[in-house]
Formats: C-alpha cells, structure tokens, sequence
C-alpha cells in the first residue's frame, strides 16, 4: 500500500465534490428521465406523464409537491426551447439565469485567466527536485483539460456521442474537471514523492564506487609490475613469487594470487565490475530521460484518444 502524505486533502476535495453534486440535484434531463439527443416531441410526453403524476392536486398529503412540480415545469420549459437548451448544455442553470451567450472573446478570456492562475499554483506547489514527476503530470493533465474544454466549448451541438452519460451535460463535464483538478494534482504531487529517485545521490554513490574499485585495480596492477620485475631479475623464476608478500585490498583482504597470471585474471575481473557499474549509471541516466518525456507522449495520446472518440 503507497503511502499518501495529503491523502486527508484528497478525501476531503472528494468529499467536496460529492457535496456539490448533491447539493446540485439532478439536472434537466434526469428530473424529466430523457437523454441530450431525446426530440422535443419524447421530452414533452415525458413532461405530460410526469406533470399528470406531480400535480399538486394529485398529492394533497405532500408539501413538497408544488416545489417538485414547478422544477418539472422549469425543466421542461427550459428543453422544449432549442436557444436556452443550447444555453443550458454549455453554460448551466446560471447561464439560463444571467441570459449567458457564448462570446469567443469572452470565453478566450475566462479561459486564460484560469488556467494561468492554476499553472502559476502547480508551479509553486511542485517546486523542488522531488516534485519532478509530479510537475510534469500536473501540467499534462492542465493541458489535457484544456484542450478537452476547447474542444467540448467551442463545437456545434453535442460533442458527446450518445453513449458517454447520455443525461449529462458539456457545463456539468467542464465542472467536474475543474472541481477534481486540485484531487488530481494532489495525487500527483504524493505518488511522484513516494517515486521519487534521486539520482544525482545514486550516480555520487556509483562514482565513489568506481573510485574505490581504480584503487583496487591500481594495487593489483602494481604487484603485476612488481611480479615482472622479479621474474626478469632472477630468469624466469615465477614461482618464487611465493616470497613476494601479497598487496592488500581494500574489500577482500589479502589478495589470494601472487603469480601474474593471476593478477591479470583478478585484474579483467575487476575491469568487468567496474563496466557493470559504468552500465547501471547509464541506465540511471536513461530511466531519467525516458520518465521525462513520458508526460509529453501520454498528452499526445490522451489527445488522439479524445478526438477519436467524440468525432466517430
């Protein structure tokens, strides 16, 4: 189980969101039990069947019966009038309200006024070298989203194909981005910690280790010299190499060959360690930059997925 340093932060925007929603109600098309592509002529025999069933005169035992007609009645007027049907998909019942119309200049603007102000607030709470991976997942899906609320804005009609929550609206799917965007950042910032590899420790470790390894090669090849040496003073004598007291190594002890040969073997063995370790800084190295570009392609892809879902 990942441990999740703002998990409480994350269950607290979650529960938010679940207020919201229920704060909110059910919309239009669910009071009336119809879809976004149901015709005028499915939405009023809906309304005729459901205001025959509400009437406050067929309910005199419920005080909420007016209150739960007349939002029938709201509904109904606002679905059967093509203009504020539009109104209401993008914009809500506040849109209804304020007699809101989609202004390009206006929406641009909106547009960047909120997504400056959260870029600038993913920046500062990702700061650092530990929020790297979050940083580069936060602003992916800061693009994603904004790409996929021009595209829901800015389209003629539905761009929801009619399987995709056939009773919810393009408003009701922008506010659910915008409400889960802190939930989604606040993931990101405690999964990439939990993730997080400092690598420039790891190759600083490896380096020292190579380090000590060129020691230990030095020695070796030091009593290489040392064994030459004796062999051409005394002719060809290897084996009273034996006198030769063997140079010590830092990791094994005494080094347990004193013959050249051996040396030489101990030498390619330690040569190839110390390419093992030359390897693993390289594949440290390119995990970095293959995690660094992953944000980029799952953007791109995101965005491939997206057009070729809605547009079909």
């Amino acid at each position: 189980m990942i441990y999740c340093p703002d998990q409480h932060i994350i269950v607290t925007l979650f529960s938010y969101v679940g207020m919201e929603m229920q704060a909110k109600g059910p919309n239009h098309y669910s009071l009336l039990g119809v879809n976004r592509n149901s015709s005028p002529l499915d939405i009023k025999r809906r309304y005729k069947k459901l205001s025959l069933q509400l009437h406050p005169d067929k309910n005199p035992n419920d005080p909420n019966a007016s209150a739960k007609f007349d939002r029938v009645k709201k509904a109904y007027d606002v679905l059967m009038d093509m203009e504020y049907r539009e109104v209401y998909n993008k914009f809500g019942q506040d849109g209804i309200n304020s007699n809101k119309r989609f202004d390009e200049t206006q929406f641009f603007i909106e547009l960047g006024v909120f997504y400056v102000t959260w870029g600038i607030m993913a920046y500062v709470l990702t700061l650092g070298k530990r929020s790297g991976l979050a940083r580069q997942w936060t602003f992916t899906g800061l693009i994603v989203m904004l790409v996929l609320e021009i595209s829901v804005m800015t389209s003629r009609g539905n761009p929801f194909p009619s399987w995709f929550f056939p009773q919810n609206t393009e408003y009701e799917a922008i506010w659910l981005m915008h409400t889960l965007f802190p939930a989604f950042m606040n993931g990101c910032r405690s999964i990439g910690g939990y993730l997080y590899v400092d690598l420039e420790a790891q190759t600083r470790q490896l380096l020292l280790a190579l380090q000590e390894q060129n020691k230990d090669i030095l020695l070796v090849l030091r009593d290489v010299q040392i064994g030459v040496q004796n062999i051409q003073a005394t002719g060809g004598g290897g084996n009273r190499l034996a006198n030769v007291p063997p140079a010590s190594s830092p990791i094994g002890g005494a080094l347990p060959r004193a013959t050249p040969t051996g040396k030489l073997k101990e030498l390619q063995e330690r040569l190839q360690t110390s390419n093992s370790t030359i390897q693993a800084v390289g594949q440290l190295k390119s995990e970095n930059k293959s995690n660094s570009n992953f944000g980029f392609y799952a953007m791109i892809l995101g965005y491939v997925a997206f057009s070729y879902i809605f547009s079909s």
